[in-house]
């Protein structure tokens, strides 16, 4: 069913060309079935007139009301000139106003509700003049253009929801885009400052810094070509897709920024065991993000990792003994982090480390119960 509302979406004339061909079909079994003398004869012109009230229709989504102005004459043509079958209910007049609810402009609803309040009960009086058609036509009238609103109320929700998602989804990728670059961009300065030091006073140790400055440079080209892959669109072929950090990339990511001078310590308790890739990648992103801020905000020597996997709850805890808190709410690598943990329902804090010293993120992440 989405397929095809996606079809139907891509190829409106085709959708109401098809819609005009059903109503017609519809309006042709009068013609066709078999008619006792008593009853208007079925013929030629009668059908002719038939088939020019339902044409418009091809024209709903273009001209809404022009098409319902033209129904309405046909339609009344077919009543005054010709003796012909009459139709079990107003097709044409049914799609047109359920059209016009749909697409039309407020004051055009108001237009056709005049006309319709004008037009029903014209054409009763010149059919039957039954109050209970009366009562049947006004009811499925009615019905066809609250039908109409619910349907705008549902697609303009659709559109709503649509445009939400892409906002968060845009907000996505510009997280990803800000952590990958921050910290990238922090290891490579620090690393590249400490060389010029260390190669007149320790050459193995330049080396080291430069070469983990490459490391650093082509890890975050990797992950940035993943990310703009997200984004391409058309017919260039994307970039292959890596897949996204998880914890089994911690160990690597925590050697790169000891390439940087800074002393790390990385311990697990509790069994942390393989999480859903979604879970895993913003694990990654939460430790990258507190990282980068001990390496450009915190002047810490020595900064410790801690992941605790206890009663179906993931604990993430760095601690750094830097400055300290500086006040404020904190920049965007904070924000990221606490919007991370928001996502998979979880939660993030920051404030000094234990004794006061230093400068420490907790993130408490549901992760569930190993299944046995």
């Amino acid at each position: 069913m989405r397929e095809l509302r996606t079809w139907g979406a891509a190829h409106p004339r085709a959708v109401d060309i098809g819609l005009a061909l059903v109503v017609q079909a519809a309006m042709t079994m009068p013609f066709v079935v078999p008619r006792g003398p008593e009853l208007e004869p079925a013929t030629w012109p009668a059908y002719g007139l038939t088939t020019l009230t339902v044409v418009p229709l091809v024209w709903r989504r273009r001209a809404p009301m022009t098409v319902l102005l033209a129904i309405l004459a046909t339609s009344a043509l077919y009543k005054l000139a010709v003796e012909g079958p009459g139709q079990p209910l107003p097709y044409t007049g049914l799609v047109s106003v359920y059209t016009i609810a749909v697409l039309a402009a407020p004051w055009q609803r108001l237009v056709t509700a005049a006309l319709m309040v004008v037009a029903v009960p014209a054409s009763v009086w010149l059919n039957t003049q039954s109050v209970r058609e009366l009562t049947f036509s006004l009811f499925v009238f009615g019905a066809a253009y609250v039908f109409g609103r619910l349907t705008d109320a549902r697609q303009r929700a659709q559109r709503v929801e649509a445009e939400q998602a892409a906002a968060r989804e845009r907000a996505r990728i510009a997280r990803e885009m800000h952590d990958i670059l921050s910290h990238a961009v922090s290891l490579m300065v620090v690393q590249a400052e400490a060389g010029p030091v260390a190669v007149r006073a320790a050459p193995e140790r330049a080396e080291a810094a430069f070469e983990a400055i490459s490391a650093t440079g082509r890890e975050a080209m990797v992950q940035l070509r993943q990310m703009l892959g997200l984004l391409r669109e058309g017919g260039e072929t994307a970039a292959p897709r890596e897949p996204q950090p998880d914890l089994v990339d911690l160990p690597a990511l925590l050697e790169r920024v000891r390439a940087g001078g800074l002393t790390v310590g990385y311990a697990t308790e509790g069994g942390v065991r393989a999480l859903p890739a979604a879970t895993g990648a913003s694990v990654y992103r939460i430790v990258q993000e507190a990282l980068t801020n001990v390496v450009k905000h915190a002047r810490a020597r020595a900064v410790d990792v801690r992941l605790a996997h206890a009663d179906g709850v993931l604990r993430i805890t760095v601690t750094d003994d830097g400055r300290g808190p500086q006040g404020g709410p904190g920049g965007h690598g904070l924000v990221g982090i606490r919007e991370r943990a928001a996502a998979h329902g979880g939660t993030a804090e920051t404030g000094a480390g234990p004794g006061g010293r230093g400068f420490e993120v907790r993130v408490l992440l549901p992760v569930g119960e190993e299944k046995e």
